[in-house]
This record gives C-alpha cells, structure tokens and sequence, in this order.
C-alpha cells in the first residue's frame, strides 16, 4: 500500500454565504459544490463564482454528463443543470445518513458515512447493485482513469484512499494535514482531485499521484 502526504495544489474560497461545503463535482470545466441551499458552480482556473441553483444540496453531488445528481436528506435527486428543475427523485441507500457520491459505469455510488461502506446504486430505481467496506468514516468517493477514491473523516483526521473497487481493499492513502477535514471528493478527470470542506466554506485541489 502506498502512503503519502496529500500534496495540496490550491485552496478556493471562502464562498460569501457559504458556512460549509458538502458535495464537489465537476462538469468537465467548472466544479460545482453543494452548500445546504443551493448548488454553486466556480472556474477552477480563475476561482470566479460563476452561477447557482436553488435546489436542496445537503451531502453528495454528481454530474452523468448531462444532467446533475444530488443527495437531499433520504433521497437522490436529478437536475436539469440548465433550468435547475428536479426531474426525479430516488430513495438513497442511507436514508438520510449518506455523504459522498458520483458517476461512473453507468451507475451512482454513494458512501455510508457512519457505516464505512460505498454503495453502486441503479440511477434509475435505487436499488443496490453491490457493496464495498472501508475501515473508516466515508465522506466524498469519486472515480478517475478506473480508480475508485474515497475521503475519510474521523478524529479530526482525513485522508483520502484509493481502493479496489471489488474488494474494497486499500491500495494507496493520501494523509491530508492535521485538522484539515474532507467532505465532498471529485476528480477532474486528470490529475487534481477537489476537496470539499465542512471545518471551512472552501474547496481544495489535491494532486492525484500518477
């Protein structure tokens, strides 16, 4: 297993208005991060805030390249991104005691806070497909290059961990700095990976190891 400090690119934010960010995704230019109330979109290249939309945003958030996903409280809901309109809901695995999720194979995966686990769940009913345990509190989870990564919080301690994603077993573990705590998690597809935060309103980008 490897096991390295996380290498920390750049810091966005504070967002005005934002007490806390819950989940990061990323529609291919801008990365966009749930806050409570609404969904907010910002240019990782400038850090300009570039637009929102009122919608329920209270833990993970996903993009399938057309359309946005977003955990709010016990359910999963899918959004037009253009006019913010809820096209449909789906119960969410947790209940309400999720936290991370994106896209990936067709399919959303989740994470169980609480309860360490990562769901893939069918988009369409909810129902899940398979399931994998971490040894740790699951916050954000996101795929890259067919890699599954997943962020932990627990003792004032986070990390973040690529693991096997049939297995569940631990390959490699970046150590964030102490205090530093990890809610949403999304790759850019390349080699950042986006950070969200609840100890402060901000979004981290982190080197992905090649």
């Amino acid at each position: 297993m490897k096991h390295s400090p996380a290498e920390i690119l750049r810091e966005y934010g504070p967002f005005p208005g934002v007490e806390r960010i819950h989940g990061v995704s990323f529609d291919g230019e801008n990365v966009w991060f749930a806050s409570g109330d609404r969904l907010n979109a910002f240019d990782p290249q400038s850090g300009q805030t570039l637009r929102s939309i009122d919608v329920a945003a209270h833990a993970g958030t996903a993009f399938d390249g057309r359309h946005f996903f977003q955990l709010a409280n016990d359910r999963i809901q899918k959004i037009d991104p253009d006019t913010g309109a809820v096209l449909a809901t789906i119960p969410a695995p947790g209940g309400g005691r999720d936290s991370g999720l994106t896209w990936a194979e067709g399919t959303l995966w989740v994470g169980q806070y609480r309860e360490r686990k990562i769901h893939q769940i069918d988009p369409e009913t909810g129902k899940i497909l398979r399931s994998i345990e971490s040894s740790r509190f699951v916050t954000g989870v996101t795929w890259v290059d067919g890699e599954l990564w997943h962020a932990t919080w627990e003792g004032d301690e986070s990390d973040l961990r690529r693991v096997d994603p049939r297995t569940g077993k631990l390959l490699e573990r970046l150590d964030m700095p102490a205090g530093m705590s990890v809610s949403g998690l999304e790759s850019d597809g390349a080699d950042r990976l986006f950070c969200g935060s609840t100890s402060t309103p901000v979004v981290r980008a982190v080197r992905r190891p090649k």
